[in-house]
This record gives C-alpha cells, sequence and structure tokens, in this order.
C-alpha cells in the first residue's frame, strides 16, 4: 500500500520568485540538464565566519535537495576535530571487525556500522552540529528538525577473507513512507573520501521513486532490506548513471533519507569512516532517541536549531555500550500515529 497524504492538509505552497534573477537563471538553466554529479557548494570566508549560507547558497542547496536529492557543502568542518575522531574510530572499528560474523556488518563484513564514542573528548559542534547543515535541514523540512540517530558506515581494508565487496543499491527509506521530504541524513567522512576507499555511490534524483514498489527485502524480516529491484536499477541506469563523488575531507553530504545508494568496496589500506545522523521534520512522528553522555547535556541543550530527544547516560555507561548498540533493522525510521 503506498503511502496517504493525510487529509485535511495543503498540498501546494505559492511560487517561488528568485529575487537575482540573473545568478538564478544561469543556475536554473545548468539544473535543468541532469548529470551524474552532485552539487557542491563551497562557502566564502565570510559564510563560514558568520556560520550561515547566503541566501543564494542556501537556495541552491534546497534546489539540489529537491532536485537530486543530495548536497555536498565543502570546508564546513575544521580537520583537527576530525583527525581527532578518526583515530579513536579507527580503533574501534578493528575492535568490531575483530567480532567477525557477530560484528555490526551491513550487507557485508567488510561495510561495518559503527558508532561515534558518545563522550565529551570526541564531541565537536562542527561534527554534530554543524551550524551550515542545521540552517539547510531547518529551511527543508522546518523549524527546529529532530534529531534522533548518530551512527557511521565504515569501509574496512580489503583481506584475505573479505575482498572489496560493494552492497545492493538500497533505499534506507526501507518501510511506507511518504512522497514528500521527511528526512536528512548528515554524513561527515572523517577523511576524503574517493572511488578508491569506498566513496558510496549515489543514483541521483531517485528520491521521488523509492517506495515500496521498487524494493524487495522488508524491514524487520531481512538483513539486506530495501534493496532496488535488478529491473528497476537498470531502468534507472538508462535514465541517469550513478556516481562515485569525491568528497574533500571537512565537508558534509547532505542526503534525502529516500535516495537510492550502495556502499562500495574499499580497495586502498586505510580504514575510510563515514558518519551518519539524522534529522527528521519536525512534524514526523519518528520515536527513536539519542544515547549520550550526561556531560554533554549543556551543549546540546543549548542548540535551540534542533529537537534532540535523548537518553542521558554517565559517561562509563556510554563508553561501556556504544560500540554493543543495535545496527541495520534493529533502527526503526518510520513514524508513530
Amino acid at each position: 500500500m503506498m503511502y496517504r497524504f493525510p487529509s485535511g492538509l495543503a498540498r501546494r505552497t505559492p511560487r517561488l520568485t528568485p529575487t537575482i534573477q540573473t545568478s538564478l537563471k544561469q543556475f536554473y538553466h545548468r539544473c535543468k540538464q541532469p548529470t551524474s554529479h552532485p552539487r557542491t557548494i563551497r562557502p566564502s570566508k565570510t559564510e563560514l565566519e558568520n556560520n550561515k549560507l547566503t541566501p543564494q547558497n542556501l537556495e541552491s542547496a534546497i534546489y539540489s535537495l529537491f532536485h537530486d536529492g543530495l548536497v555536498i557543502i565543502e570546508n564546513a568542518i575544521p580537520h583537527d576535530p576530525l583527525d581527532h575522531l578518526n583515530t579513536k574510530m579507527i580503533q574501534d572499528a578493528y575492535t568490531l571487525q575483530s567480532r567477525k560474523e557477530n560484528s555490526p556488518y551491513n550487507y557485508n563484513p567488510g561495510n561495518i556500522q559503527q558508532d561515534p564514542p558518545p563522550t565529551r573528548e570526541y564531541f565537536h559542534k562542527d561534527i554534530f552540529l554543524n551550524p551550515l547543515a542545521i540552517q539547510i535541514t531547518s529551511t527543508a523540512l522546518g523549524p527546529r528538525p529532530k534529531w534522533t540517530f548518530c551512527s557511521g558506515n565504515t569501509a574496512m581494508p580489503p583481506t584475505s577473507t573479505c575482498p572489496p565487496t560493494s552492497q545492493p543499491v538500497h533505499t534506507d527509506a526501507d518501510f511506507d513512507h511518504p512522497s514528500h521530504p521527511f528526512a536528512y541524513v548528515i554524513n561527515v567522512p572523517l577523511i576524503t573520501m574517493t572511488p578508491e576507499n569506498g566513496s558510496t555511490e549515489i543514483w541521483l534524483g531517485t528520491h521521488v521513486d523509492s517506495g515500496l514498489h521498487v524494493q524487495e527485502g522488508a524491514h524487520g524480516t531481512d538483513r539486506a532490506s530495501g534493496r532496488i529491484k535488478v529491473q528497476e536499477v537498470e531502468k534507472r541506469r538508462a535514465v541517469r548513471m550513478p556516481c562515485q563523488p569525491v568528497v574533500p575531507k571537512g565537508a558534509l553530504v547532505i542526503r534525502d533519507l529516500r535516495l537510492w545508494h550502495a556502499g562500495m568496496g574499499n580497495r586502498t589500506e586505510d580504514v575510510r569512516v563515514m558518519l551518519a545522523m539524522i534529522q527528521f521534520a519536525p512534524w514526523y512522528r519518528n520515536r527513536m532517541e539519542l544515547e549520550l553522555a550526561e556531560e554533554l547535556r549543556p551543549a546540546v541543550e543549548r542548540e535551540t536549531s534542533l529537537e534532540v530527544p535523548v537518553d542521558w547516560v554517565s559517561e562509563e555507561q556510554a563508553l561501556e555500550r556504544y560500540l554493543n548498540r543495535g545496527f541495520g533493522n534493529e533502527y526503526d525510521f518510520s513514524q508513530g500515529v
């Protein structure tokens, strides 16, 4: 059954009129010719200092999310906190990999779902509460989006028993979901992400055709749920090819939860960690919550632009549990009644 728009709600919004005609006309002309490569926004020094995109760059981001389902924002995060977090998460990745069949892998053992340590030492606002990301998501989804998921995807170097292997093309919205935007994933690679080290394969524009009718593998019953049917993948390939973009260190990627994508094998000797944080629309009734160390409460509660449901625990509990959480289908991105 297809998701039905709730009765009694308006379906239309007024047409937007661009205020800067020349540059926006040129932008729209370029965007009318779809390519396989995502739109990249490079904020100016002033934008970075003010923690705020100009109206023109903000509109460009919203346009790209609407039409492509994805946009890249470069130079959004300083490198030092990325390096500090990356060192810790590489250590954790090998700990998780050593669990073998009990490791939290998605689709194949070389692709591990990995949570960042939820403590003050590794929690940096520019990574987890990035103001440019929040500006974009709150514009696209409405004021105070709800942040309820924080994890990561780690592409491990190849081994003799696990050569580089790609995931099947899939959508994370593996349930009956709205046909309009309701959630965005904020991906933060901790190093430069390339096709060689497992940059995610993305299928731009597929967020508008991601319902259960194109999927196989049910949520909760299949570890590889949300797979796109092979015939649908080939039909789409004839329209618009996929892409493995190079995402430089310090950039963040904002992706519609519905977009088709696939984790790809890492052909290098370096662990490639990419964080994944999901912000839901304020009207979307997702029931998940984060688990964070109590010491982070002041920093999180100061961020009034987001709603952040949290189960606050002691630092000792947080460190004991974060590598033993559920993964994959154990998370439920659907909404309650």
